[in-house]
C-alpha cells in the first residue's frame, strides 16, 4: 500500500479510538493495532519510508487495504485488539513464544474426581491448574495431596448404579489407606468432594481454609473418641504447616495481586510474572515474546498482562507494573 493509496482514504478515517487491521491482497489480516486516534496513528505508517523501521516498511508494502473498528475507550481498543490477534494471528504482530508444553494439575470432571498431572488440556469440563514450568513442583504438590487426603487413582466409572450393583472391589490402595474405597460404596460423595475442595484451595493459595478444614476434622474425631485417627490428622496438619512455611511469603499484610516486569532487546521481550495470593507467591512465569514491528514496552507489557492473567485465571484486584500501562477494565 502506497502513500498515494492512503491519501485517498485518509479524509474518511475518524479521529476516534479504535482498532485497525492491515490486510494483504488475498484478504489475510497481516497486522492488528490499536489507537487513541485512528487517523493520527494510521497516518504515521505513511510518512517517508526512511523514517520507518525495516519491518514496518515491509508490512506496509505487503498491505493492500486497511479496515478499522471504532470503540468507546482506549480500554475497549486494547480488549478488541487482543481478541483479534488471537483470532487472526497476524504475521507482523508480536507473538508469544511457547516452544514446549507445560505441566498442569487436573481435577477430572467425574464422580469422585481423580487428581493428576498432564501436559494435555482436554475440554471435557475438567479443571486445570497451572501451567507449571517445574515438573518437580508439580510432583511435590501431588505428593502433598496424597499425604493429606485419601484419593482414588483407578479409572473406574463410579456411577451410582455401578456402585450400587457392587461392580467393583477395593484394591491395594484401600488396604494401605491411600483411598477410602468409594468404588465399593465405603465413602460418600460429599466427604470425598470436601477433600477435593481443599485441594482446590491449596492450588489457589487459600491455605487458611485448608488449615481450618483439617483442624475441624481433628476436633470432630477427638469428640468421637477416635484418638488414633485424630493423631494421624494432627501429623498431617503439621506436615501441611511445614509446606506452607516453605512457600515464598512476600508480605503478611497484602492479599492478592499480580506483579509484572519487562526486559527487551531489538528482537525479543521477556515479561516476568508473579502471582501472589494471600501474601505468598504461588506461581512464577517468564513469557518470551518475539517483536515483529516497532512495539514499545508499554504496548508489549499490556498485551502480555492480558494474556497471562487469562492463562493463569487471575482475578487479583491489583496489578503492580514498572510504569503506567493501559489495561482493559476487569
Amino acid at each position: 500500500m502506497t502513500r498515494d493509496d492512503f491519501r485517498k482514504i485518509a479524509p474518511t478515517i475518524p479521529k476516534e479510538p479504535g482498532v485497525y487491521r492491515f490486510l494483504d491482497a488475498s484478504g489475510t489480516v497481516i497486522y492488528v493495532g490499536k489507537a487513541k486516534n485512528l487517523k493520527n496513528r494510521l497516518s504515521s505508517y505513511f510518512v517517508s519510508p526512511k523514517n520507518l523501521p525495516n519491518k514496518t516498511r515491509t508490512m506496509v508494502k505487503n498491505a493492500a487495504r486497511i479496515e478499522y473498528t471504532i470503540v468507546e475507550t482506549e480500554q475497549d481498543a486494547l480488549l478488541l485488539e487482543n481478541t483479534l490477534i488471537k483470532k487472526f494471528q497476524p504475521r507482523y504482530n508480536v507473538m508469544l513464544k511457547d516452544g514446549k508444553s507445560y505441566a498442569y494439575i487436573c481435577i477430572k470432571n467425574e464422580r469422585f474426581p481423580r487428581v493428576f498431572y498432564t501436559r494435555k488440556l482436554i475440554r471435557d469440563g475438567s479443571e486445570y491448574f497451572g501451567p507449571y514450568t517445574s515438573i518437580t513442583r508439580v510432583r511435590r504438590l501431588l505428593e502433598l495431596f496424597r499425604m493429606l487426603f485419601p484419593l482414588r487413582t483407578c479409572n473406574y466409572q463410579l456411577s451410582e448404579d455401578n456402585i450400587r450393583k457392587g461392580k467393583f472391589k477395593v484394591c491395594l490402595e484401600y488396604h494401605i489407606k491411600n483411598c477410602n474405597g468409594p468404588c465399593a460404596g465405603l465413602e460418600s460423595e460429599a466427604a470425598y468432594d470436601a477433600r477435593i475442595q481443599q485441594i482446590r484451595n491449596i492450588l489457589k493459595g487459600h491455605f487458611g481454609a485448608v488449615k481450618r478444614y483439617l483442624e475441624d476434622e481433628m476436633r470432630r474425631l477427638a469428640e468421637n473418641l477416635e484418638f488414633e485417627k485424630a493423631q494421624e490428622l494432627k501429623e498431617k496438619l503439621m506436615a501441611f504447616e511445614d509446606y506452607q512455611g516453605k512457600s515464598t511469603v512476600v508480605s503478611t499484610t497484602i492479599r492478592d495481586l499480580d506483579v509484572f516486569s519487562i526486559a527487551t532487546d531489538e528482537k525479543h521481550a521477556w515479561v516476568n510474572y508473579l502471582k501472589v495470593v494471600n501474601g505468598a507467591i504461588i506461581n512464577a512465569w517468564t513469557q518470551e515474546m518475539v517483536k515483529n514491528l516497532d512495539e514499545d514496552e508499554a504496548d508489549l507489557l499490556a498485551y502480555a498482562i492480558t494474556e497471562l492473567r487469562q492463562r493463569f485465571r487471575s482475578i487479583a484486584p491489583e496489578v503492580v507494573v514498572p510504569f503506567a500501562v493501559s489495561l482493559p477494565d476487569g
